[in-house]
């Protein structure tokens, strides 16, 4: 039995609806159906009665419900005190990062940070987009680094949550070059063979961006899928060896381009997208919020963010 079946639970009872919790559990209904089913499966009786609308639960479901409360009540309580522990010995500043992002941003800005903060001390934890979240969520990071695009947004309430805008990052087609300088596809081959398309795995969030710019500009037609993963470092290797066209974060294929081992695709469509830092915020204890190495970070950013604001013309942050 996993802890996420409890969560996924907890959710279910609270909103009565599967559609709703799978999305602010950020996993489609499909799985977060068969979690559910998982957890019937370890209990070995039906805890949601489906026949009712809204859902509701089933008398052993009410029984498992207060159990599962009290239960990760408690796992969160005893999680925070090691992390204080752990925290005040090391101020270490926790963050949870898409694997796209950790090799093509997180570096070079971490590098840029250390500059105006050399006291930072940090840990980076590498996920895909919905575990990521899932971690800040939990409380198990301090901060969350992803992407934004309007098409499919996070769904973490800023009620709850700060964020800033760290930057932006372009995304486009990219491609081994044809004789050493062009790319080997044009975008629209017309009268020719499907160009094959190197894409990212169902569910993946730059695979949900992607698929909704495509679909929206019916350029999806002339693509043959032949390849997918979550991960963008394996679209650019496949990319790399003449594969096939991949959507890339143009970040993370500078040095190829300037080696001449991707090119950009001709008239492929630019995706713009923002990447944002997420925090939860912070618990108001005596009108104060408690000194510590994240939130003197995120003030620190926070000015950055006010500054940059102010003076347009220096420009903001990219990538």
């Amino acid at each position: 039995m996993e802890t996420r079946w409890l969560e996924d639970f907890v959710s279910l009872a609270q909103t009565h609806s599967f559609s709703r919790s799978a999305q602010l559990r950020h996993v489609t209904q499909p799985a977060f159906s068969r979690r559910i089913q998982s957890l019937e499966a370890w209990a070995g009786t039906d805890l949601v009665d489906r026949s009712s609308y809204p859902t509701r639960l089933t008398p052993a479901g009410q029984v498992l419900l207060e159990q599962a409360l009290e239960i990760l009540q408690n796992l969160q309580a005893t999680r925070s005190t090691l992390r204080t522990h752990v925290k005040s010995v090391k101020g270490v500043v926790d963050f949870a990062v898409p694997h796209s992002l950790a090799v093509s941003f997180f570096p070079h800005w971490m590098a840029d940070l250390r500059a105006a903060f050399p006291q930072l001390k940090s840990r980076l934890m590498a996920f895909n987009v919905h575990d990521a979240v899932l971690r800040l969520v939990e409380g198990s990071c301090d901060l969350l680094l992803a992407y934004h695009h309007p098409s499919h947004p996070l769904a973490l309430d800023p009620v709850h949550y700060d964020m800033l805008v760290l930057g932006h990052e372009r995304m486009t087609a990219y491609a081994k070059p044809l004789g050493g300088k062009d790319a080997g596809w044009s975008w629209r081959n017309k009268g020719q063979a499907k160009i094959p398309f190197l894409a990212y795995a169902s569910g993946a969030y730059l695979g949900l961006v992607v698929e909704s710019v495509l679909k929206r500009s019916n350029d999806l037609a002339h693509l043959e899928r032949v390849y997918e993963t979550e991960m963008s470092e394996g679209l650019r290797a496949m990319a790399m060896e003449g594969q096939g066209i991949a959507f890339l974060p143009s970040s993370g294929v500078q040095g190829e381009v300037a080696r001449r081992s991707l090119a950009a695709v001709a008239d492929a469509p630019v995706i713009d997208l923002e990447v944002r830092i997420y925090r939860q915020r912070p618990a108001q204890s005596s009108g104060k919020t408690p000194t510590t190495a994240a939130n003197q970070l995120w003030d620190h950013l926070a000015q950055s963010a006010s500054a940059s604001e102010a003076a347009p013309d220096r420009g903001k942050s990219k990538l």
